[in-house]
């Protein structure tokens, strides 16, 4: 059974900084790509960073590039989302999601794996 569970999350304030992080089980976490997606009050479940699977390429949102970094530490089958310079605007919460494959590929996040999430409010 796969099974993905966050933590890290909490309160902070603008331009303070999280670390997120996502451990897998149940699948061979170093063969797939990994991603974070976010949800917002009232907002659909949007992508904010993916990753291969060797970590040799990920993708950002325009909204959190520069200021998010995605990583992964396939020993340990754990993904990470280092989150900077936070925005009002980036409370949501955050979910890692499994891909199928080696590589990342742009589908509505909420048809993909994701674990329970983890909350994420910026606020002053």
């Amino acid at each position: 059974e796969v099974r993905l569970v966050e933590s890290g999350g909490g309160l902070v304030q603008p331009g303070e900084s999280l670390r997120l992080s996502c451990t897998g089980s149940g699948f061979t976490f170093s063969l797939v790509a990994m991603g974070w997606a976010r949800q917002g009050p009232g907002e659909a479940l949007e992508w904010v960073s993916q990753i291969y699977n060797n970590g040799g390429l990920a993708w950002y949102a325009d909204s959190v590039k520069g200021r998010f970094t995605i990583s992964r530490d396939n020993a340990k089958n754990t993904l990470y989302l280092q989150l900077n310079s936070l925005k009002i605007e980036d409370t949501a919460m955050y979910f890692c999601v499994k891909f199928s494959s080696g590589g990342y590929y742009f589908v509505n996040p909420a048809t993909l794996p994701r674990g329970q999430g983890t909350q994420v409010t910026v606020a002053a």
